[in-house]
C-alpha cells in the first residue's frame, strides 16, 4: 500500500547567472519524483521547444482570459511576454503526491505562497558577488552589453528581496551549493507533518520503506523484539 503523500511546491529563484538552472537539473536527475512545473507563456517557441512540454504556448487573447478566470496560481509579465503557473495543475500535483520544481522570481514565489501557504518551500540562489554575477553572464557570450546591463539591473532588485524566501544559498561553488539544496529538499520532506502517516503506520503494526527520499507502506508485519 502506499502513503497517501501530499506533494511539496519547490521554488527556486536566483538572478540569471547565478547557477539556478544547473542546480535544478541535477536535482531532478537524482529525484525523479521532482518534476518541473511547466508554466504557460505568451512568448513564441524556440527552436526545439514542444508545446506542453518547456511550456504551454498561448496567445495574450488566452492568456488574458486564464487571468479573468483566476486560473494562474502566480503570473507574472517578464521582458515583455507573460507567464503563469495554472492553478488546477498545480492542486491535482499535490493531491496526486506530487513534488513540483518551480523556476520563477520573487514575485511568483509570494504570490504561489499566498495560494498555497503550507506547501510551498521558497529557495534563493546567490551569486558570490554582483562582479562574479557579470563576469558569468559575460561568459555566456550570447547576450549584448546593454542586455548585460540590464540584467544586472534587475539582478540587484531581485537581490533585495532575499527576505521573503525561506533558505538562502551562496552559489560560490556548485557542488557545495548542490549539496545544500539537496539537503533543504530532503529537510522538507521529512518534516513531521508530512510524515505522520509513517509514524501513524508504525504504531499500527505496518512497515514503512523510505526509497528515494518518498515513503512506501507495507502491510502489517509481525512484531519484533528490540
Amino acid at each position: 500500500m502506499s502513503s497517501k503523500y501530499k506533494g511539496l511546491l519547490l521554488v527556486v529563484s536566483s538572478p540569471s547567472g547565478a547557477g539556478k538552472t544547473t542546480l535544478c537539473r541535477r536535482l531532478r536527475a537524482e529525484f525523479p519524483q521532482l518534476q518541473f512545473s511547466v508554466s504557460y507563456t505568451t512568448r513564441a517557441p524556440r527552436p526545439g521547444e514542444t508545446h506542453g512540454v518547456e511550456y504551454f504556448f498561448v496567445d495574450r487573447a488566452g492568456f488574458t482570459e486564464m487571468v479573468a478566470r483566476d486560473e494562474f496560481a502566480e503570473y507574472a509579465l517578464v521582458h515583455g511576454n507573460n507567464y503563469g503557473t495554472s492553478a488546477p495543475l498545480v492542486r491535482e500535483a499535490l493531491a496526486a503526491g506530487t513534488d513540483l520544481l518551480f523556476d520563477i522570481d520573487f514575485q511568483g514565489g509570494r504570490q504561489l505562497r499566498s495560494k498555497f501557504p503550507e506547501d510551498v518551500v521558497l529557495v534563493f540562489i546567490l551569486p558570490p558577488s554582483l562582479g562574479e554575477l557579470e563576469r558569468r553572464l559575460m561568459a555566456r557570450n550570447t547576450d549584448a552589453p546593454e542586455v548585460i546591463e540590464r540584467r544586472l539591473r534587475v539582478a540587484r532588485d531581485e537581490l533585495s528581496h532575499y527576505g521573503e524566501y525561506d533558505y538562502v544559498i551562496v552559489n560560490d561553488d556548485l557542488d557545495r551549493a548542490y549539496d545544500v539544496l539537496r539537503a533543504i529538499y530532503l529537510s522538507e520532506l521529512h518534516r513531521k507533518d508530512r510524515q505522520r502517516e509513517a509514524a501513524e503506520a508504525v504504531l499500527s503494526g505496518q512497515q514503512v520503506l523510505e526509497i528515494g527520499g518518498r515513503l512506501r507502506i507495507e502491510g502489517a508485519r509481525g512484531k519484533e523484539g528490540g
